[in-house]
């Protein structure tokens, strides 16, 4: 039986929480041990389901001192608790998990989830730990490359793995008019009215401005019935909430922009959207939410940054037979209207054949496929820590 440590700094929303749930759930399907060390937050409840252990640790600090402790307590752990691998998931509890993982002499593994800036030299230490595991997990080939350009990892020690999403969940058939309906009632959402989905969580390198501002320019802006939802939480950020409001507002959308707060039932809202939107302005290392929109058969209008073109199908990188979205350049109001309504457009039939080759695509990143894959690093690091220590 192996036991596996994920550290992560919180148990809430984005891609790293949910991909730390998803393999402590094939680990005990397996019959595996799955330990999360974090501070925990809405994603315990899954992870006690799944048969995962969380320990309460203030692994979110960036305090050197707090990261020192952070260490000492997880090299406890990992004795006490016989941890065979250690897998970290944030920068602040890497850094603590691979000081814990010396002086253990336990395989270090890291994923690298995010694009994370680089503003000096400083920054570029702090963030090269991600770098540093004895196997390090890019979740996208763009994210590979970037961590060989800027690190000099070795090829060899770098696996790709994408994010997973579960194609059970997310398939147009699974979703019952109850589910939709309780969201249309939740957004006020009238029956008439066409939706535009951008889901992502409220903060400004993920665009919502962009799509504020596409949708203020003609034809999009003559659209009466056109209503676009925002939702992903604000994690705080109230200002930008208000900022947001007050853009709907000058641009005379304050009606059609609706800012809804957390999203519980993603396949439920992507079952109502007629298109879905990825403004970010900066690069998405993988950017799950365009793999979700299309095992739903939504087409994604999307910034062409970092793995939205591994994600999005369209011109000039695929064939236009091979279409499942738009990708523009990234922070082109313009462009980004021209997208949408190209997708609001297309004929029943257009749509349709769409719909069918954006499923067929979101069927290569399963969450089956991503645990599978990442187990098979797991014992594959085991199996060389044993043979390194019978040759001793």
């Amino acid at each position: 039986m192996l036991t596996v440590l994920q550290v992560i700094p919180s148990l809430d929303t984005g891609g790293a929480e949910r991909s730390a749930i998803d393999v402590a759930v094939a680990l005990g399907r397996r019959g595996d041990r799955a330990l999360v060390a974090s501070e925990g937050g809405r994603l315990e409840a899954e992870l006690a389901s799944a048969g995962g252990t969380l320990v309460r640790m203030p692994v979110e600090s960036k305090n050197p001192v707090t990261m020192a402790l952070n260490a000492r307590r997880l090299a406890r752990l990992i004795r006490s608790e016989s941890v065979d691998i250690v897998h970290a998931r944030s920068r602040a509890p890497a850094w603590s998990a691979r000081l814990a993982c010396r002086s253990t002499d336990v395989p270090f593994v890291t994923t690298y989830h995010g694009i994370y800036a680089e503003k000096g030299r400083a920054k570029r230490l702090y963030n090269s730990v991600m770098a540093a595991g004895d196997v390090v997990i890019a979740n996208s080939e763009y994210t590979a490359r970037l961590i060989r350009e800027r690190y000099a990892t070795p090829a060899e020690r770098i696996v790709v793995i994408p994010r997973g999403i579960d194609l059970a969940a997310f398939d147009p058939d699974a979703i019952d008019e109850n589910r939709r309906a309780a969201l249309r009632q939740a957004w006020s959402i009238a029956p008439s009215e066409r939706i535009v989905l951008q889901l992502a969580r409220l903060t400004g390198w993920k665009g919502q401005r962009v799509l504020i501002e596409a949708l203020a320019l003609p034809p999009l802006a003559g659209r009466a019935d056109l209503v676009a939802i925002l939702a992903g939480d604000a994690q705080g950020r109230d200002a930008y909430r208000r900022e947001l409001e007050a853009l709907a507002d000058a641009r005379a959308l304050s009606g059609r922009v609706r800012i809804v707060g957390h999203c519980d039932d993603a396949p439920a809202a992507f079952a109502l959207a007629d298109v879905a939107v990825v403004a970010s302005t900066e690069a998405e290392a993988f950017g799950r939410t365009a793999i979700e929109a299309a095992a739903m058969g939504v087409p994604v209008a999307a910034a062409a940054l970092g793995a939205t073109e591994e994600t999005v199908l369209a011109p000039p990188r695929a064939a236009e037979a091979e279409r499942t979205g738009w990708l523009v350049p990234p922070g082109e109001a313009a462009a980004l209207m021209h997208a949408i309504d190209a997708a609001l457009s297309l004929p029943g039939d257009a749509r349709r054949s769409l719909a069918a080759r954006a499923r067929r695509h979101a069927g290569g990143f399963s969450t089956e496929a991503m645990q599978r894959r990442t187990l098979a690093v797991y014992d594959s690091l085991v199996a060389e820590r044993a043979d390194s220590i019978s040759k001793r």
